[in-house]
C-alpha cells in the first residue's frame, strides 16, 4: 500500500470515498520496444466489471507520488485509474536533469506519443477496464503528453491538460483527433502565455469539428495543481478537479 505524504493524502481524501469501497492498488510491469517501464493502476474492487479507464500522465520528474495519488482519485470515483510511466523504471529525475528528459521527448514527439500509447495499451488490456469507454489527462508535462496523443487519433473519449504546455503545430496537425479536449491552465503561468493559447486555439479552429473547451484560471501560475509545491493554488486545483469531473460525466454518461 502507497504511504502517501500528508499533502498527497489530503488531496486524495478530497474525494469521499464510497461506503463500502475497497481501493486496490497494483505495480504493473510492461514495457515499450523491449524498454521497461512501471505504472500504478488503482480500482475500486467492489465494483463487479469493466468500468471506464482513465491514463494518468506524470509531470517531468516521472511516476512519483503525485500522479499515483490523481490514480487514487479517480478509482474513488470509481474508474480505474492508470498512472503510466513514460521515462522508464527508476528514472525520476529533478531539476536539471528532469528538465533534459521534459526536452529530450518535446525533441522527439513520435517517441513521446508511443511511450504514452505503451501505457494506454496496456491500461485497456486490464480486465477491469472497458476498452470502449477511455480518457487521458495529464499534468504539466503529462499535460502536453497527453495533447499529443490525441493527435494520433486515439479512440480516447476525451483527453485533459492541467497547466500542459500548448504546442501549436506548423502546419495544423489536427485532422486525426477524434476526443474532446479540455484545457486548464492558469492565468499567470509563464510557461503558457496568452499568445501559446491562441496560437494552440487557432490550429483547433482549422478544423470546426474538433470539441474542445479552454479554462483559464485567474492568478494560477504554473503547476497550480500540485501541493507540495510553492505555486499550488488550492482555490484553482478544486475548481480545476471539478471540471474534470464534470467532462468524465459527460464522455461516460
Amino acid at each position: 500500500m502507497t504511504q502517501f505524504s500528508p499533502a498527497h493524502r489530503t488531496l486524495i481524501d478530497s474525494v469521499p470515498l464510497r461506503p463500502g469501497s475497497r481501493i486496490a492498488e497494483e505495480t504493473i510491469a510492461y514495457d515499450h520496444d523491449g524498454y521497461a517501464l512501471e505504472g500504478y493502476l488503482a480500482h475500486d474492487e467492489t465494483i463487479d466489471g469493466p468500468r471506464p479507464g482513465v491514463l494518468v500522465i506524470h509531470d517531468w520528474t516521472g511516476l512519483r507520488e503525485y500522479p499515483k495519488a490523481r490514480a487514487t482519485m479517480l478509482a474513488r470515483l470509481g474508474y480505474v485509474g492508470f498512472a503510466l510511466d513514460v521515462y522508464g523504471v527508476g528514472v525520476r529525475p529533478t531539476g536539471d536533469a528532469a528538465r533534459e528528459q521534459v526536452q529530450k521527448y518535446y525533441a522527439d514527439l513520435p517517441l513521446l506519443r508511443a511511450r504514452v500509447r505503451a501505457g494506454y495499451e496496456r491500461m485497456i488490456a486490464d480486465p477491469s477496464v472497458d476498452a470502449s469507454r477511455t480518457a487521458v489527462i495529464g499534468y504539466c508535462f503529462g499535460g502536453s503528453a497527453a495533447l499529443e496523443f490525441a493527435r494520433t487519433g486515439a479512440a480516447v473519449r476525451g483527453v485533459a491538460s492541467f497547466h500542459g504546455g500548448l504546442i501549436a503545430h506548423e502546419p495544423p496537425e489536427v485532422d486525426a483527433i477524434a476526443a474532446s479536449l479540455l484545457v486548464l491552465t492558469g492565468g499567470a503561468d509563464p510557461v503558457v502565455p496568452d499568445d501559446a493559447i491562441a496560437a494552440f486555439q487557432d490550429e483547433l479552429r482549422t478544423r470546426p469539428e474538433v470539441e474542445w473547451q479552454v479554462v483559464t484560471y485567474s492568478g494560477a501560475p504554473h503547476a497550480f495543481t500540485l501541493p507540495e509545491l510553492d505555486t499550488y493554488r488550492p482555490t484553482a486545483d478544486a475548481r480545476s478537479w471539478r471540471e474534470l469531473v464534470g467532462f468524465l460525466e459527460e464522455l461516460f454518461s
